[in-house]
């Protein structure tokens, strides 16, 4: 069933000030409209602005661990809609159902992580140089900040960005994608009903080139986070640095699974399935690289071609269906061209490649699961990010040309090695120059208790998610404070306690030569 979807601004569901609409659809089936959204112009957006900050004063007053009691409810909330927004997810963005609760399951944990975060918040007390003097610091809200998500985690991904602002004190404007409008705005229903004060929390729906763009520069917004592709994260960031305005970016990644010649190889293969094909390859982890020992390359490739062949596409509502659709024309076009580059650049294609044209599934952009073999580390199906089902196979002779040829990336987001050795995985621990490190696991997969990041051109340095150097840090600003109760002046550096101390010894030159 179709249903239309608002913008949320000020604690009101409304239409677009122009009345303009667009529609999203179900990329499984593209007769199946999800709802009819409002296509936001500069309008919308500056009153999403002035509202936010209108609601600014009161909620950054408001005690932290009062902002985790809501934060708890919208997560309580959210268990208790599982079902019906996995489904949703499933049916607007078009992962397989068991991944669309998952997505949801997501929001949940970091809800309850973020929560607890309101009675912590931690800042540091640290001993003075001097009497009579405390020293402190202490977080505080950045302000007014704007949130542009993207269409592969439609749940999870806002989650993310609005517990982790609104536990410090934030106000926020969510600009999710234009493919998945319906769960962006259920997921702030829960939010409204979950209590948070008009104005704290809004919604602009609509294309980025024309709300999103406008409301990452726009002269209210204090802070903004991004999620999507390298091309548009790198120019936000040049645009914003420009405004001299705090900008995270979480953006693409190029992220490979290494199995060496004492691997488990069907746990492997399994990691690697999972890794390459869950999500239709459309997860900024996904695996897009495995290099593999020449040893067992023959063996697990035919292991791979076989079981990447066997997998069942179809729409994600189905439970047995194992891969989805890709989400739109344009990104099954760039994938297509992906394909064809492949060929062109020698690689040998092994399996997958075509886009499926028959019965049901006509109606949807479904590309088989892809697999080359005997991929050069320097093609471009090996080091550009093709976010689909398209996995490189590469040899190699050993772990050190093995991590040389993960870290011949532009990215750096998520890695992973398959050894039962100790000191082999404990090497490629240290020496894999990516945010994430999975140890015999997928490149998927990571908790919320600690940050999510990419380094090099994966992202800004700003992490995602829970732990030290997460979210946190940058949804906050420190102060420093110092409280002198001694009634007198006293001097950093300058004055100094020396009383009941032993003269030092004469460090002059002469008593210290050599004989």
């Amino acid at each position: 069933m179709s249903e239309t979807v608002r913008n949320f601004i000020a604690g009101t569901w409304c239409d677009a000030a122009d009345q303009r609409s667009f529609q999203s659809y179900n990329p499984a089936d593209l007769e199946d409209v999800i709802a009819t959204v409002p296509l936001s112009s500069r309008a919308d957006v500056d009153r999403a602005v002035t509202a936010a900050r209108e609601a600014l004063p009161a909620w950054r007053r408001l005690p932290a661990p009062r902002r985790g009691e809501l934060i708890f409810r919208a997560a309580e909330l959210l268990t208790a809609n599982k079902d019906r927004l996995g489904n949703l997810v499933s049916r607007e963005m078009g992962k397989v159902l068991a991944e669309g609760l998952g997505d949801v399951q997501e929001a949940i944990d970091i809800g309850y992580y973020m929560a607890g975060e309101g009675r912590r918040l931690q800042g540091e007390t640290v001993p003075s140089e001097l009497p009579d003097k405390d020293c402190k610091s202490v977080r505080f809200p950045l302000g007014v900040v704007a949130l542009v998500t993207p269409w592969n985690f439609p749940i999870a991904i806002p989650s993310w960005k609005l517990f982790a602002a609104l536990i410090c004190g934030n106000t926020a404007i969510l600009k999710p994608s234009s493919d998945t409008p319906a769960c962006a705005a259920a997921f702030v229903e829960i939010l409204e009903q979950a209590g948070f004060p008009a104005g704290v929390v809004n919604l602009v729906c609509g294309p980025g080139g024309e709300a999103g763009e406008y409301l990452l520069t726009h002269p209210g917004v204090d802070a903004a986070s991004f999620t999507g592709s390298c091309a548009a994260g790198e120019a936000l960031e040049a645009k914003l640095a420009a405004l001299h305005r705090p900008v995270a970016l979480e953006m693409g990644g190029k992220n490979a699974i290494i199995v060496m010649e004492d691997a488990d190889l069907e746990l492997a293969l399994e990691g690697v399935l999972w890794g390459a094909f869950g999500t239709t390859g459309q997860r900024c982890t996904a695996t897009s690289r495995v290099v593999v020992h020449q040893s067992v390359y023959g063996r697990f490739l035919t292991m791979l071609a076989e079981r990447a062949a066997a997998l069942k596409l179809g729409y994600g509502v189905d439970p047995e269906t194992q891969v989805g659709p890709l989400i739109n024309e344009r990104q099954f076009e760039r994938v297509l061209k992906y394909v064809q580059i492949g060929k062109e650049e020698g690689a040998r294609l092994v399996t997958g490649g075509q886009r499926i044209t028959d019965g049901p599934l006509a109606t949807g952009f479904y590309l088989a699961p892809t697999v080359f073999a005997d991929v050069r580390p320097t093609m471009r199906i090996a080091q550009e990010e093709i976010f689909g089902p398209v996995l490189s196979v590469i040899p190699c002779s050993g772990l050190d040309e093995a991590i040389s040829i993960v870290n011949g990336s532009r990215y750096g987001l998520s890695s992973a090695i398959y050894s039962r050795n100790v000191n082999t995985t404990a090497r490629a621990e240290r020496d894999l120059e990516t945010g994430i490190v999975y140890i015999n696991a997928s490149t998927i997969g990571a908790e919320v208790q600690l940050p999510f990041g990419g380094w090099r051109h994966s992202g800004s340095g700003h992490p995602e998610a829970g732990g030290r150097g997460g979210a946190i840090d940058f949804f906050s600003k420190t102060k420093v404070i110092y409280r002198d109760f001694s009634g007198k002046l006293q001097k950093a550096q300058i004055d100094k306690m020396d009383e009941g101390f032993p003269p030092l010894p004469s460090l002059d030159n002469q008593e210290h030569e050599h004989v």
